[in-house]
């Protein structure tokens, strides 16, 4: 079946359709990662977007159960150069076409991929629109120009949570999947088996779009997690009494979730606190700051950033449109983490209370494992001001 992307600009690609049947409107962005495209797929930090993968080769590994980064699959549409229908994978339980029609995703295959990015890379980012309904590509256009776009929208509500809920689950093994904590009783998804110690620390978490494995990393290091929807009051949080509060990471613009700066500026103080991706962004807000939108963002697991404070460069998974402004924060906090490519702000630390937050993907999934320490320097942090 015929399918095409046509862009804001006027751009238009031609290809075929894999997945849903339909149109799918939303900000085209571009992923660099070589893995992970079933990960990329269930971020929530992507709805509103269409995503074209950069490697050519997708859907050859499949989907399983097992590697899924939330409930289900969050962005708009999906752009590959080869879609692959058979996979060929041990892990496999179903071709990537199949679980993008269950979940209403529309695709296209089968363009040049290197010339859209090229084309974003050196336009920006910008609404777009796929269709596998209409071969008319002036009224895709017109739709394109029509669509919101991401500022001034809050996702985080579309995507977060209703309810809390407790965390229980580990990092995965190989032999015996994930490892799951019930209580003090620990044991393997498939095998009954785990080494999960009892847990040191209680961490209330904030889901603007929360990864499943940001939960497992925090779960790893020691922590008894509750997660809560976006706009719980900071009073209920403080409530809990909890060791450490963890703002996550999630989809769009910082400044169209108000509710979420003004609880941190109430817990900032009150407990150690760490943001990734738009919880760093926020963090910033909540601290005087701005932040501002990315010509084309940071997609992808292979940024580099270098670590002031150790001066290590390590690589990292990151997906975000928006940064920190590092002047508008007039030295409320330092910036301790700097992006390689084009020295934006990826990491802050307030100087005097526990508080830091960084705007990549320690927990990786997909992407290097470079940066997980951050997870043991939050349960460090909680340690030093258990009790004050």
């Amino acid at each position: 079946m015929k399918a095409i992307l046509a862009l804001a600009d006027g751009r238009i690609f031609e290809g075929t359709a894999f997945g849903a049947e339909g149109e799918a409107t939303g900000e085209v962005v571009f992923n660099t990662s070589m893995t992970g495209y079933q990960e990329i797929l269930t971020d929530p930090s992507y709805q509103g977007q269409l995503v074209a993968m950069t490697y050519p080769e997708i859907g050859n590994v499949g989907v399983n159960p097992e590697d899924v980064e939330s409930r289900r699959p969050f962005m708009n549409g999906f752009i590959v150069k080869d879609y692959t229908p058979q996979p060929s994978n041990w892990r496999a339980a179903q071709p990537l076409h199949e679980y993008m029609k269950a979940h209403g995703i529309v695709g296209i295959q089968g363009i040049d991929t290197r010339s859209l990015v090229r084309h974003l890379r050196d336009q920006g980012s910008q609404e777009g629109v796929i269709s596998t309904l209409t071969a008319n590509a002036d009224e895709l256009v017109a739709k394109a120009k029509e669509s919101p776009g991401l500022i001034g929208l809050d996702l985080v509500g579309e995507v977060s949570c209703s309810e809390a809920y407790a965390w229980h689950q580990g990092m995965w093994q190989l032999e015996d999947g994930y490892k799951e904590r019930d209580g003090s009783k620990t044991m393997s998804k498939r095998k009954g088996k785990g080494t999960f110690g009892a847990p040191a620390f209680f961490v209330v978490a904030y889901d603007y779009g929360i990864k499943y494995n940001i939960l497992r990393n925090l779960a790893e290091a020691g922590c008894r997690v509750k997660v809560v929807p976006a706009a719980t009051p900071a009073e209920e949080v403080l409530a809990l009494d909890p060791d450490g509060i963890f703002l996550s990471n999630g989809p769009g613009d910082p400044d169209a979730v108000p509710y979420a700066k003004e609880n941190v500026q109430k817990l900032i103080g009150k407990k150690p606190v760490f943001g990734i991706c738009l919880g760093h962004q926020i963090m910033g807000l909540a601290l005087g700051g701005t932040t501002y939108k990315l010509k084309f963002g940071h997609h992808g697991g292979n940024q580099p950033v270098m670590d002031l404070t150790t001066r290590k460069v390590e690589i990292t998974a990151q997906n975000h449109g928006f940064a920190v402004d590092a002047d508008s924060l007039k030295g409320a906090a330092e910036v301790t983490h700097l992006n390689l490519n084009d020295n934006t702000v990826e990491g802050l630390a307030h100087r005097e209370l526990p508080i830091f937050s960084v705007q990549y993907h320690p927990e990786s999934s997909p992407g290097p494992h470079d940066a997980n320490y951050l997870f043991k320097r939050f349960t460090d942090m909680m340690a030093r001001h258990r009790g004050k």
